[in-house]
């Protein structure tokens, strides 16, 4: 291969990762606008599609490692195919939603079809690819694009509710999510470098036990637990907080598309930094500022301008934890099995965010309020920030030993 074509496979793979994670992160963000248009057609409380929601980040928990096995074995633009068929099938089956089996249905099939078209997959296809000295720097690209996606997709699908209807939005969603494929197949183009061959003779087995022998990679996806709770709390649950404090229903969307916005700035901001900087300090301190913002969003009068500024600042520390926690987890274990290892890490992200999206519409079912839940933030973000402090962000013996 000539150095031209080596210099040209990771540009390729970075455009197909960002198009996929743009579109299925401004899918996967938009589905709080249905909370209150479902729940009401179907006559029940938030609790139902709250659960349903929870069940559909779960199975993202869930499907991450099994999909990012199968890109580290077959490759990623064959494992994200399969993840994209699964998206379109749930889209369809969700718009002609009729009682609980077909909403939790719908959504435990979204759930595990973004496995396959998410962060498990596309990020270890670009850590594969990418020089290790803007290895973050180039994840954090890739999540910014699906920070973006978030702030086009989150207000002109919300724009589509309002002029339609929201069962025929979702079938025209079905078909922008068609559009991924094409973009599968840039993820082909990804190669495990010969650095990261170097010391693969670790069976599959071998690596995920190793991992889990490691204290710090524990550390790091309990941190990430909360990660996921923070973020899919405030997706699911911020457009009907605005609605409950009696502000246009634009806010809602507009809100969560200001958090994709600058969460665009955040990940390519944090992305650089840690190329350069302590991963597990940056991640501390994304922990700790979040953990402030929500209190001091507890406290302040809520108005449109408020609730705006609020989502901006969030959309900063929003997802620029994925780039820093998928970088450390390459400098702990290398990146051939990058894609497994971080989808472990991420299915324990998604057993919080589980609980952010079902506990907060449980808890709003009880009280008549979302206030427990921003507590509950609050004190998440001070032990997040707390757990990484332990963290030791170096490689694992075995691959000290292969340096030596």
């Amino acid at each position: 291969m000539t150095s031209s074509n080596k210099n040209l496979i990771p540009l390729l793979v970075i455009i197909g990762g960002s198009a996929l994670l743009l579109i299925s992160f401004g899918l996967r963000h938009s589905f709080g606008l249905y909370l209150v248009p479902v729940s009401e057609y179907l006559n029940t409380g938030r609790e139902l599609f709250s659960f349903a929601s929870a069940l559909n980040v779960l199975m993202i928990g869930i499907g991450s490692p099994l999909f990012g096995a199968l890109s580290d074995k077959y490759g990623s633009g064959k494992a994200s195919i399969l993840g994209i068929i699964l998206v379109i099938i749930s889209l369809f089956w969700m718009a002609n939603v009729e009682g609980a089996f077909s909403i939790i249905g719908s959504q435990t099939l979204f759930g595990l079809g973004s496995a396959g078209c998410g962060t498990a997959v596309v990020l270890g296809a670009v850590g594969r690819s990418v020089h290790s000295a803007n290895r973050t720097l180039s994840l954090g690209i890739v999540m910014a694009a699906g920070s973006f996606g978030q702030f086009i997709m989150v207000p002109s699908i919300s724009y589509l509710i309002e002029i339609f209807s929201w069962s025929y939005s979702l079938f025209l969603l079905s078909f922008v999510a068609s559009i991924m494929i094409i973009f599968s197949f840039f993820l082909n183009f990804s190669e495990k470098s010969e650095s990261s061959k170097s010391g693969t003779s670790q069976t599959l087995t071998e690596a995920i036990k190793e991992a889990f022998k490691s204290k710090s990679f524990n550390l790091l996806s309990l941190g990430f637990f909360v990660c996921g709770f923070h973020v899919t709390f405030v997706a699911v649950h911020l457009p009907a907080f605005v609605k409950d404090e009696n502000l246009p229903f634009w806010v809602g969307g507009w809100a969560l598309a200001l958090i994709g916005i600058f969460n665009v700035i955040g990940t390519i901001y944090f992305g650089y930094l840690g190329d350069r900087l302590s991963k597990k300090n940056l991640l501390a301190l994304l922990y700790g500022l979040r953990g402030l913002l929500f209190l001091l969003f507890i406290f302040i009068p809520k108005t449109e301008l408020t609730v705006l500024i609020f989502a901006s600042l969030l959309g900063i520390l929003w997802l620029s934890t994925v780039p820093l926690t998928s970088g450390i987890i390459t400098v702990f274990f290398g990146p051939y099995y990058m894609s497994m290892l971080y989808g472990w890490a991420f299915f324990v992200h998604q057993i919080g965010s589980f609980f952010g999206s079902w506990f907060g519409g449980r808890l709003f079912d009880i009280y008549g309020s979302y206030d427990l839940m921003w507590w509950i933030c609050v004190i998440l973000g001070i032990v997040a920030a707390l757990l990484h402090m332990p963290i030791i962000e170096k490689p694992v013996e075995r691959l000290q030993n292969q340096k030596t």
